[in-house]
């Protein structure tokens, strides 16, 4: 029997890239509404409660709003809005850090710059190496389809700078699934900016060893977040030494590698993320999560 799916948003920027990954799918169905129904409240409530999984692909307002049109037990949702990502009764969708998406009735789609934070962070966290209480900064830079039509529309029309920095008052929506899912009790500085390229993102964690719970290496850290993700293939550990690393590198795909780097020393360290902010940072996370809740392979319609 195929699963019933209905993408609430689906002309948004995730909407579209989701329905283009599940095109052809014979074990889906995709409900739909006419351009002219989309904003009828009978309509829109009839589509969400006929489908077996609803993807939400808008505003934090407008996601709350949808779910609360459900009234069934049956209809399963999927979240990428950031409304529900530290809710109570709401299963994180990063199923590589041990979430049970696959029976999970409501999903929330992990954000793009706490993927790469979280992959990084979380496994050091849990294996001792990193205190729950660490002060950290992370740095993210993506390209600028993460900010939305009117943002992709800005830069396309070349009025974008080559690299922006945003939210500088050091308040971002992101910060709290940041500090609740890797199981840290201090909430880490967030330094995010966009680049004049249309996808693709690095995330960084910069650490002293004195943060480190006891002398460690590059190597040592390697092993964690290797061990952390032993049958993963969308998350990658690099054990060669690139040269440079570039924020298109894993553009285009549904992966996301992880670096670690050090001083001669290891008195210093460099943990850097990258993927692509729509593809693991949002519509490809989201058909992952599609994928083990249908209980298809949780591959289909990916790219590694």
């Amino acid at each position: 029997m195929s699963t019933r799916i209905f993408i609430d948003g689906a002309a948004g920027t995730t909407g579209l890239e989701i329905r283009e990954r599940l095109a052809g799918r014979d074990d889906l169905v995709l409900v739909t509404l006419a351009d002219d129904r989309r904003k009828d409240p009978a309509a829109r409530q009839a589509a969400l409660n006929e489908a077996d999984v609803v993807i939400l692909c808008l505003p934090d307002a407008a996601a709350i709003e949808a779910v609360a049109l459900i009234d069934n037990p049956r209809t399963r949702v999927i979240d990428a809005s950031s409304a529900h990502r530290v809710a109570d009764g709401w299963t994180y969708g990063f199923p590589e850090l041990g979430f049970d998406v696959a029976a999970a009735s409501r999903v929330s789609n992990p954000g793009c710059y706490p993927t790469g934070f979280l992959a990084l962070v979380t496994p050091l966290v849990r294996a001792g190496l990193l205190p729950a209480d660490a002060a950290l900064v992370v740095h993210g830079t993506s390209g600028y389809s993460g900010g939305g039509k009117s943002m992709i529309a800005e830069f396309e029309a070349g009025d974008g700078s080559a690299h922006r920095a945003y939210a500088l008052e050091l308040a971002h929506k992101h910060v709290p699934e940041m500090t609740r899912h890797a199981g840290l009790t201090t909430a880490p500085i967030f330094l995010p900016a966009v680049a004049n390229t249309h996808r693709g993102m690095v995330i960084e964690v910069p650490l002293h060893a004195a943060q480190l719970t006891r002398d460690t290496s590059a190597s040592d850290i390697r092993a964690v977040l290797a061990g952390a993700f032993p049958e993963t293939p969308l998350i990658r550990v690099s054990h060669g030494d690139p040269s440079l690393i570039r924020v298109e590198d894993d553009a285009g795909t549904d992966r996301m590698t992880l670096h670690v780097f050090a001083d001669p020393t290891a008195a210093q360290f460099r943990l850097i993320a990258t993927l692509d902010n729509l593809g693991k940072g949002a519509a490809g996370a989201a058909v992952q999560s599609l994928n083990l809740m249908a209980g298809a392979d949780p591959l289909t319609g990916l790219t590694i």
